[in-house]
């Protein structure tokens, strides 16, 4: 395998803009953020932040599945919030997922997200060996 090879998935929407859906290397896969778009509608989960991070986590497990990984695999992960307010409802749905032993994790209020999203998430997971 080549030190760094880019990661997709059919099953995730692609990317927006001029990046990639995550980088893999031979010791990690770094994904890049998700927002909370349906793959085959390309606009976003109907609802508010509960549906928002639902989406948001499905789009990372296709992605990670593209690699043989799954969410029990991130290592770290980051939150972005428009709203620091909706804290509680997205953690709790974060929490759903992200059983066992959870990964470090930062979250942080920003301005705004692309397309207007209410959360985004990016995440490291280390490749088995």
């Amino acid at each position: 395998m080549s030190t760094r090879i880019a990661v997709s998935s059919p099953d995730a929407p692609p990317a927006i803009g001029p990046y990639s859906q995550g980088i893999r290397t031979a010791s990690f896969v770094f994904l890049s953020g998700q927002i909370p778009l349906v793959r085959d509608t390309g606009k976003f989960a109907e609802g508010m932040i509960h549906e928002q991070t639902e989406q948001v986590i499905s789009n990372i497990k296709a992605l990670l599945a593209s690699q043989g990984l799954g969410l029990k695999d991130v290592v770290k992960s980051t939150v972005f919030l428009t709203d620091m307010n909706e804290f509680a409802a997205m953690n709790e749905i974060y929490a759903r997922h992200f059983t066992g032993t959870p990964p470090a994790r930062s979250t942080v209020q920003v301005a705004r997200l692309p397309r207007d999203a209410k959360v985004e998430i990016e995440v490291i997971a280390q490749v088995r060996s």
